[in-house]
């Protein structure tokens, strides 16, 4: 028996409205603020770490993060020749963070039993005076568990930096310092920061904590961390997994994304902290906007699809 948040009006809720699907034993929630994954769940079982009904995203949890992730230094870059400026929005470090839709009100274009589709206009802006038309398509199959498929189109006359990332924490009993707080990440190299979590030099993870390639326990592994030179499983998919078996999940990602960032949760409070893992598809590494690594020039009328899901169970 399913028991999930249901759809309903949006009234007091800091995330306004907010839409469920369902198909066999999944069922998820997406909010109408932020078009955020606020609940995916296998029977009663939550895959990923949820949020109150009637609260805000503890620690970014499900947002979209459009139309770049992670940070960009002193919210300034220089795009095609010319100096940009951004609201700093993580003030401790002066920097910008994580994109400008996750604030937005976005609109349920089509809603089915199984599937949603949120639409949002980014409209021009101090420090990005793009226009883009971003679709975010959230799809339950009861085998497949989520996918989740973003677009983003270039509505307006100018070439226009992007970048995405998603930001889910994938939950298994017991916390990540519990019997299934087992990580595998099928990536080659990490990125070594400086305190204000810019990018220095991408470091191999051989012989480092951070080699996740086998499987192994989270305990006592402090991660706000991206990682890259993924491998891809034949089907062009990479795979992060929490947990061993079916009491496990998995997050996979398609092609175009190429970086993913790990974050433990360690300054979240109780009963947030270290509950869950915080799995980034990200298109880009942090501060892409300043170094151009893995950044997309869209054309205008130009368009880019990026894919992702979770899967109940690890292999």
């Amino acid at each position: 028996m399913i028991s999930i948040p249901h759809t309903g009006s949006g009234g007091e809720r800091p995330t306004g409205q907010q839409y469920t699907i369902k198909a066999g034993e999944y069922a998820a929630t997406v909010t109408e603020v932020g078009a955020a994954l606020r609940a995916l769940r296998l029977n009663d079982r939550e895959l990923i770490m949820e949020f109150p009904e009637d609260g805000v995203p503890v620690g970014g949890s499900g947002q979209l993060l459009i139309p770049w992730p992670n940070r960009i230094r002193d919210g300034k870059y220089t795009f095609r020749g010319v100096e940009r400026e951004l609201e700093i929005s993580e003030a401790a470090r002066h920097n910008a963070i994580h994109g400008l839709t996750r604030l937005a009100h976005w609109t349920p274009e089509t809603h089915t039993d199984s599937s949603l589709r949120m639409t949002v206009r980014l409209e021009p802006q101090p420090g990005y005076p793009f226009a883009l038309d971003v679709a975010a398509e959230y799809t339950l199959d009861a085998d497949e568990g989520l996918t989740v498929s973003v677009t983003a189109r270039n509505a307006g006359e100018w070439e226009a930096p992007y970048g995405i990332g998603s930001h889910a924490y994938l939950k298994t009993d017991g916390g990540l310092d519990g019997p299934q707080g087992l990580a595998q990440v099928p990536a080659g190299r990490w990125l070594m920061v400086d305190e204000r979590m810019i990018p220095q030099c991408e470091v191999p993870v051989a012989g480092t904590p951070y080699d996740l390639r086998d499987r192994r326990p989270l305990r006592g592994l402090t991660l706000d961390t991206a990682y890259t030179d993924i491998v891809r499983d034949n089907d062009g998919r990479a795979r992060v997994t929490l947990g061993q078996g079916a009491d496990g999940v998995t997050m996979w990602f398609g092609e175009g994304l190429e970086w993913v960032q790990l974050f433990s949760g360690d300054p979240l409070d109780p009963p947030y902290h270290r509950s869950a893992l915080a799995v980034e598809p990200m298109s880009c590494p942090p501060d892409a906007f300043n170094s151009g690594k893995g950044l997309i020039a869209l054309e205008p009328g130009a368009s880019v699809t990026h894919t992702w899901g979770i899967v109940s169970g690890a292999a």
